[in-house]
């Protein structure tokens, strides 16, 4: 084992917000440092006022087939002309210099994910380091303990910098402070603070450092924040300091940990344990690269992705971006933005499933917050009523399209996302959040839909346009490649999923009774899911060739997952008409990104093939992974953690097609195991535990006392629950 040699190498730590990489340094450790609210930009309108105007030709011209010159005038008068860029932006960089030989023996480093604790520990001139690193969500804290098992031997330099070189920095007594107007005064002012705790040894303050020379024992605090929320970020960051600083660091660790596994130890897997199991991560990595079978590794690489979820997004906070909370630099690849044409709804596909519900709340906050903004776009830009977003926005909320048609075209972005406040609802069946939160926002999002929404003049029926198959193109029968048409299968399948879980709310909360009456008149006539002459779900209106045939997006399976369209139980010819789909995808290089990769472990699950989810699940730990065991699309990515993680649960619980069922898509490779505390639609909590790759025991917690519909293979039973009670049953659901 060794140090990071770079950024992939090293560890993550985050209470949600704070968060750290931790490379585990000998000489000089070096943690780069993230706070969620670090953007730069600032709120901007950039609709193009000939949008509007322009929408009628554009769509009379993909009517007409003459998409070429439909796409030339959406990208001169509907593209809008960003000027602000906005990024999010590392906090900067803690370093420790260390005074002792680089030359150490029993190196060690580790993420405990039980603890979410970062160490780092070896043996210097017979003296035995460690440090131990968390960020604390119950203090709002960033901790570093450095021990040294001989008295007075820790001398090392504190230093805090961030690229640029326009922070000011300041060291007075124990304390360091950096403070910034990012981005020249175009984003947001932030602060950090640093206390040093040392027992024993002294502490000398000097241009903006920090010297500990001969301390027994030295506890880092470092705090921050920013004026994003609208608070002083000097006054919160003093005050947070003050209040970490009373407790003794037995209680800062107690307290975190305490907080932290309230969330982590709500779900248990076991899939095995090989003797792979003692070497370190990376060299496993390797190891499955070269063929080697890892169950455990994949234990591991699903309980990261929960901890991933729980250090990078928090109540209250901001959502987990592209990186979750993890970018290095001003520039991070995309910005480390909100993609919302898949990538955002990734991040949050294991949150309900996984028994972390709670962590779901800061990307559905982030919707509503989008409101402002998308009711401007859908009435500037289109002249309708309701809201809309694109394919990305920021911490600013923007909601209009930029950039090239290509992948910007495409106003579906919010109509998607409004699918997890139903899911929350789903899992939950709180009526408040339904009323208060999730129901306006996905109103507004259904009104622009039915705005939205054209008469195609051949068929009559409804299609959504001009939009695109996100980021994809076809060939046109002229050979020219162009990305609009007037109907593309997924803009509709996102529609029918909003538009029937609006109908739904409504009906939950018994309002808007002539506004669900017109949402199911919409629906009636909105264009079907077709299959092509070649079996395959089509994927515009026409059967177009296709000049990337392995295009990582999949698009036209939404309806497969993470919609419901397309399932075993209601409409087994779409079901098969979606597996070939995917083979052809898969047959002409699909995959090769790792978020893409993940979603098509979602799709295997689904479609109950365990087999080919388990050999894309390995394919993704062989070509899409660091040595940290971050997702690379490349470069990094963290969506493709999350839809991994997600996809494993999909493989061993389903709820979405109206019963909850087990074991879907076990693969062969894994004969034995168990997974507990997965959840399922309608308020169930599950432990299922299986051997010789049938189910052996399944246990339901009901925490609504819902009746549900328990299926396992070919059995199915109706259980009627209790609220707060544990229902047992065996292998052939029979009662225990």
């Amino acid at each position: 084992m060794h140090p990071a040699n770079n950024w992939n190498e090293a560890l993550p730590v985050g209470n949600g917000r704070l968060g750290a990489m931790v490379f585990g340094g000998i000489t000089t450790e070096r943690l780069q440092l993230n706070e969620e609210t670090v953007w730069s930009g600032k709120p901007e309108d950039f609709v193009n006022p000939q949008a509007k105007a322009a929408l009628g030709p554009v769509r009379q011209l993909l009517f007409a087939g003459k998409y070429a010159e439909a796409q030339k005038i959406a990208q001169e008068k509907m593209m809008g002309d960003k000027k602000v860029g906005s990024n999010y932006q590392t906090l900067g960089d803690l370093q420790l210099d260390f005074s002792h030989t680089p030359t150490v023996t029993d190196y060690r480093r580790e993420l405990d994910l039980e603890n979410a604790v970062a160490r780092t520990s070896y043996v210097a001139n017979r003296i035995k380091y460690t440090r131990e690193i968390f960020s604390s969500a119950p203090d709002q804290v960033l901790v570093v303990r450095l021990t040294a098992d001989k008295p007075g031997a820790l001398s090392f330099n504190i230093k805090v910098s961030r690229p640029g070189d326009k922070a000011n920095i300041t060291a007075t007594g124990n304390e360091i402070t950096m403070q910034e107007h990012v981005n020249n005064g175009v984003g947001v002012k932030m602060v950090t603070r640093i206390k040093v705790l040392n027992e024993g040894g002294a502490l000398t303050a000097t241009n903006g450092n920090i010297g500990v020379k001969e301390a027994n024992t030295v506890t880092l605090l470092l705090t921050a924040a920013s004026d994003y929320w609208g608070s002083e970020p000097g006054a919160q960051t003093g005050k947070q300091l003050a209040a970490a600083g009373s407790k003794p660091f037995t209680q800062l660790k107690a307290d975190h940990v305490k907080d932290y596994q309230n969330y982590f130890k709500r779900v248990d897997l076991n899939l095995g344990i090989t003797e792979a199991a003692y070497y370190p991560t990376d060299a496993r990595i390797v190891a499955m690269q070269a063929g080697n079978v890892d169950p455990h590794l994949l234990q591991l690489y699903y309980q990261f992705g929960r901890y991933l979820l729980i250090s990078s997004s928090r109540p209250g906070g901001l959502p987990a971006n592209l990186q979750g909370i993890w970018a290095d630099g001003l520039t991070p690849p995309w910005s480390a933005d909100y993609h919302i044409n898949i990538n955002i709804q990734m991040n949050y596909w294991p949150a309900e499933l996984t028994n972390l519900s709670e962590l779901h709340l800061p990307f559905l906050k982030f919707l509503e917050a989008l409101g402002p903004d998308a009711r401007k776009t859908a009435r500037d830009m289109y002249g309708l009523k309701g809201t809309v977003a694109h394919f990305t926005t920021d911490a600013w909320h923007f909601t209009e399209p930029y950039g090239q048609t290509q992948w910007a075209m495409w106003p579906m972005g919010l109509a998607w996302s409004a699918q997890h406040l139903w899911e929350h609802y789903l899992f939950t069946e709180d009526k408040k959040y339904l009323k208060e939160l999730a129901y306006p926002v996905m109103k507004e999002a259904a009104e622009f839909c039915t705005g939205w929404l054209v008469e195609n003049p051949v068929t009559k029926q409804l299609v959504s346009g001009p939009s695109i198959s996100p980021e994809n193109q076809f060939k046109t029968k002229s050979g020219d490649v162009a990305t609009m048409v007037m109907g593309p299968t997924m803009d509709h399948m996102i529609i029918r999923d909003l538009l029937t879980n609006t109908i739904a709310a409504g009906k939950a909360l018994n309002q808007d009774a002539a506004f669900r009456k017109k949402l199911q008149n919409v629906l009636s006539r909105l264009a079907p899911t077709k299959i092509g002459s070649d079996g395959r779900i089509m994927e515009w209106t026409e059967e177009f060739a296709e000049p990337e045939p392995g295009h990582r997006h999949i698009s036209h399976l939404f309806g497969l997952h993470p919609g419901n369209q397309i399932t075993k139980q209601q409409n087994p010819e779409l079901l098969a008409a979606a597996r070939k789909t995917i083979d052809y995808r898969l047959s002409h290089g699909g995959g090769h990104t790792g978020w893409s990769r993940a979603w098509i472990i979602n799709f295997f699950a689904r479609l109950q093939d365990g087999e080919a989810a388990y050999e894309n699940l390995l394919a993704l730990l062989r070509k899409s992974t660091l040595p940290n065991l971050f997702d690379t699309h490349p470069p990094f990515q963290i969506d493709g953690n999350f839809g991994a993680t997600a996809g494993i649960t999909e493989m061993l619980l389903q709820s979405h097609a109206g019963e909850i069922q087990l074991l879907p898509a076990l693969p062969k490779a894994w004969q034995k195991g168990y997974i507990h505390g997965i959840c399922a639609r309608g308020g169930f909590d599950l432990d299922l535990d299986w051997e010789n790759g049938k189910l052996k025991q399944a246990k339901i917690l009901s925490k609504l006392g819902n009746t549900c519909q328990i299926r396992y293979g070919d059995e199915v039973i109706s259980l009627k629950t209790q609220k707060g009670k544990t229902y047992t049953l065996d292998g052939n659901l029979k009662p225990l």
